[in-house]
Parts: structure tokens; sequence; C-alpha cells
């Protein structure tokens, strides 16, 4: 039977979990060249079931990664409520919307061609 002295001090071993986005955003700020990877990743998916989702997830990490919705406002001219909003859940941004934000974060899409087969 473990006493509650030895349960804490297993637990005091065990790292404590770490949120998934904060530690892409990190990753995505140590290595600047990789959010143009991340991003173009979450665009050749796009088509897959949660598609649009999982890219306008990657789209907000690169965003916060680069400065955050104020830097990325200011860069790209677009109110600061018209990213949140792009970028939320339920976001449904225009082109236009991806363009700008994605210019002024620095980070080009290159679409691709899909083989039908």
């Amino acid at each position: 039977m473990t006493s509650k002295k030895n349960k804490r001090d297993i637990d005091k071993n065990i790292p404590p979990a770490i949120d998934h986005d904060a530690a892409m955003i990190e990753e995505l700020r140590a290595d600047p060249t990789y959010a143009e990877i991340y991003l173009q990743t979450a665009l050749e998916d796009i088509y897959e079931p949660g598609g649009v989702g999982a890219f306008l997830i990657a789209l907000r990490q690169v965003v916060e990664a680069r400065g955050g919705v104020g830097e990325i406002a200011q860069k790209s001219g677009l109110a600061r409520q018209n990213i949140y909003r792009a970028l939320s859940e339920n976001g449904n941004p225009t082109l236009t919307t991806i363009t700008e934000i994605t210019r002024a974060a620095g980070v080009r899409l290159t679409p691709t061609h899909q083989i039908k087969g």
C-alpha cells in the first residue's frame, strides 16, 4: 500500500502537462521557417474532414508566434476583432483576409496540384 507521502513524491517526478498550443507557438517562434511548412501542411489537408478548422488553428498559432493579433492587425491594416473572428473556431475568413494575415505574418501559402485517381 502506498502512503500519501510516497504518492506525493511520485507525483513530483511527473512533469506538468504542456499545453499543445503553447508548445507549438514556442516551436514556431524558435524556428521561423517552420511556420511556412506547418501552414503548407495544414493547407494540403484542408479537404479532409476537419481540415478547414485545423488550418485556422495552425494560422492562429502562426499569428501568435509572429507577435500576436495586435501586431498582425497593425501590419495588415485589418481590425483586431476581424482577425479574432476570422481565426475563431467558427471562423469563415475570406481569401482576402487570409492573404492579408499571412502577408503580415511573413508567410506565403503555395497551392499544390492534387491529382485525382
